[in-house]
């Protein structure tokens, strides 16, 4: 039942892929880790024959998009979230309000495979602090959890108030009076600090539903 739900939704995504123009993909600068991700797999084929596919996505976009490269050049992009249709399979990219969040290579016969990051990129380091100092990364993934579940221990009898104040709520439900009340400056460094936090989840791409519930209802 799931598999054909997952299918289904893979199958929609797939529609809104469109060919790309062969431009060739620019190399990674330093510099663009304040401008573009770009993620790398390679691919072998039936024939033993390696291809190498690279997404490239912007940041600060109005519509983020994935552009996708085989050996270098451009011949797809899609809408996010995304699914394109390469050899034995199919790369699917998730994203949230903090960029992509998941992206993988699902093989026909349901086998999924990691899309690594370019390594001079912001994830490709963090993936590197990962791999090269994993009880510091593992602290540091705690101290953003800790941070989340913080941010919405405080922010959520705050946000609940207003919401009981609405006519047919108060005549149906009731009222409720936070216990908590701070000053904007406050609720305004606490959404920071969960914006910061849910950014750093969504560096190492662990798709959470912390990060999507803490989603700074404060700071909108």
């Amino acid at each position: 039942m799931f598999r054909f739900i997952r299918r289904g939704k893979r199958r929609m995504k797939m529609r809104k892929v469109k060919e790309g123009d062969g431009h060739t993909l620019k190399k990674y600068r330093f510099w663009h880790i304040f401008t573009r991700s770009l993620f790398h797999i390679n691919i072998t084929n039936d024939k033993n024959e390696k291809t190498n596919y690279a997404i490239n996505c912007k940041y600060f976009v109005e519509e983020p998009r994935a552009d996708l490269y085989r050996n270098g050049r451009h011949i797809a992009y899609s809408k996010l979230p995304a699914a394109f249709p390469v050899e034995n399979g199919v790369i699917e990219i998730e994203n949230n309000k903090y960029g992509i969040n998941r992206i993988h290579y699902v093989t026909d016969k349901e086998e999924a495979f990691s899309v690594y990051p370019e390594k001079r990129s912001i994830r490709g380091l963090r993936m590197w602090l990962h791999k090269r100092f994993p009880k510091i990364s593992s602290f540091i993934g705690m101290i953003a959890i800790a941070i989340l579940l913080t941010s919405i221990a405080l922010s959520l009898p705050q946000i609940i108030e207003p919401i009981t104040k609405i006519l047919w709520v108060t005549e149906n439900i009731g009222t409720f009076e936070s216990p908590i009340a701070f000053p904007a400056s406050i609720n305004f460094a606490i959404a920071v600090a969960g914006m910061l936090a849910g950014f750093e989840r969504a560096l190492m791409l662990r798709s959470h539903w912390l990060i999507d519930m803490e989603t700074g209802s404060l700071g909108d």
